[in-house]
């Protein structure tokens, strides 16, 4: 365990527009999180940060963010732009390397379509990404040139009542060629709601995230 992350309101430039977001920091942390969020979420989402509160205590740094501007949020088309996404997350990844006093080792943590968004990224950096957790994502949706040629170690976390999104899912965890792991939730839906649901995520995305962000740092 480790002491308090220091918390910053931080924005990124992407590509003509300037996200939002939230970026902890605990002391002497060698990795760091990004988080990509689903349609009608955003940086301030429940899940989220108590995922991303989680990592902290585990030493890892985090960044929630808005990857669409408040009214591109409203356009249905917009929210399932899978490219668009990928695209801003790729842009604030590269700000992240390019800020002073940032963690070496870098994760993306993709919820709904941003697991989506997090595979096409990852797929295309120019910037290693050490690992990938998906929590009930459309990974699919990432495309299947991207799904084969992802070299990044993911781990795809889905409810066991999800039903529709797990049958996607293990669809798309046969198209991965790289380090894989899926796990199912045994009671949990969509949005890891019940009881346990969403510590088990957290749990599951800590241990992860600790194996191959954490490790390779050390």
């Amino acid at each position: 365990m480790h002491g308090d992350a220091n918390t910053t309101e931080v924005t990124i430039p992407a590509a003509g527009v300037i996200l939002q977001g939230v970026l902890a920091l605990p002391p002497g942390a060698t990795a760091l999180v990004l988080f990509a969020h689903g349609t009608g979420s955003s940086r301030h989402s429940p899940r989220n940060r108590y995922v991303a509160a989680e990592l902290n205590r585990c030493g890892m740094g985090t960044l929630l963010m808005d990857l669409l501007l408040p009214d591109e949020d409203q356009v249905q088309a917009i929210r399932f732009d899978v490219a668009l996404l990928a695209e801003r997350l790729a842009h604030a990844t590269s700000w992240v390397t390019q800020q002073a006093g940032m963690p070496a080792q870098l994760g993306y943590f993709g919820a709904s379509i941003g697991a989506a968004a997090s595979i096409r990224a990852a797929s295309m950096s120019p910037t290693p990404i050490g690992a990938i957790v998906s929590r009930g994502g459309r990974v699919d949706l990432a495309g299947a040139d991207a799904l084969a040629t992802l070299p990044t170690p993911t781990m795809l976390i889905v409810g066991g009542l999800d039903v529709s999104v797990l049958e996607r899912n293990e669809s798309a965890f046969a198209q991965l060629s790289c380090p894989k792991k899926l796990v199912i939730v045994p009671g949990a839906s969509h949005l890891f709601e019940e009881p346990g649901a969403l510590q088990s995520v957290a749990r599951l995305a800590a241990q992860w995230f600790e194996r191959y962000l954490c490790k390779a740092s050390s």
